[in-house]
């Protein structure tokens, strides 16, 4: 318990100090339809984690996405986001669950745009009650969660950008994310070589903030670009200050 209650303490006081102004919403430059992928869970070392299921329909004018890993451990992470892409992308609800060994606190949460209403379900260990937080939160136009490949494939190549997630500690807050590229990597796929398209996914500290936490883990992000960009896959923690996993194809 005190190791829970001191990261989201320390995550809240660094989201206080890291917050700036919203972005402008990233512009859809490749639309999103219909995919079905299997990607799964590693550790660094090439330990197979959990399985995935990423399941994504277009219904009217809403893409509705789905990616379920299950842990060998028997954790879940389960994420769901429902977001428009009308000349931009625009997250309109997001779901999380996180429960299981692998994961040191039990969370769900839920947020909506259009109402503004958020809840939050929060249990630091087995050993602490369940704290449920409920209220009204302005989700930002620049707001991703669950959306960070989507966003890096519709950037234009060598480009960077500044967008926001909103954590939740447990009250909903907004972090600055700062996508920048990388040097490409040559990869090969099916025997042939390939540039991909490397980035690198950062929070924006304040000053006193990165005084604080110095060593706070970045995801890293490897795209193939061209006419249809493809995800190829990602390495970073799945929650605050955890352990760098990567996802990628099964």
């Amino acid at each position: 318990m005190r190791f829970g209650r001191a990261a989201l303490l320390g995550l809240s006081f660094f989201l206080w100090l890291s917050a700036t102004a919203w972005s402008e919403p990233v512009a859809v430059r490749f639309p999103e339809g219909v995919t079905r992928a299997f990607p799964a869970v590693r550790s660094l070392e090439g330990k197979t984690l959990a399985f995935g299921d990423f399941v994504q329909v277009a219904r009217e004018d809403r893409v509705h996405s789905r990616l379920l890993f299950r842990f060998k451990d028997g954790s879940v992470h389960d994420e769901n986001v429902v977001f428009s892409q009308r000349g931009v992308f625009r997250m309109e609800s997001y779901r999380l669950i996180q429960k299981g060994p692998s994961f040191p606190e039990t969370l769900e949460v839920a947020l909506d745009r259009q109402s503004g209403v958020y809840s939050v379900r929060h249990r630091a260990d087995e050993d602490s009650p369940e704290e449920i937080v409920e209220g009204k939160f302005e989700v930002p136009d620049d707001a991703y969660n669950g959306m960070l490949t989507l966003i890096l494939k519709n950037l234009p190549a060598g480009a960077g950008d500044t967008v926001s997630m909103v954590a939740f500690t447990p009250k909903p807050r907004v972090v600055k994310l700062r996508l920048t590229p990388m040097a490409d990597e040559q990869v090969t796929l099916n025997e042939s070589p390939m540039q991909a398209a490397r980035y690198i996914v950062k929070p924006e500290l304040g000053f006193f903030a990165s005084l604080l936490l110095f060593d706070l883990p970045s995801l890293r992000c490897w795209i193939l670009p061209g006419e249809a960009p493809a995800f190829l896959k990602a390495e970073g923690p799945l929650y605050f200050m955890g352990p760098v996993w990567r996802i990628e194809p099964f």
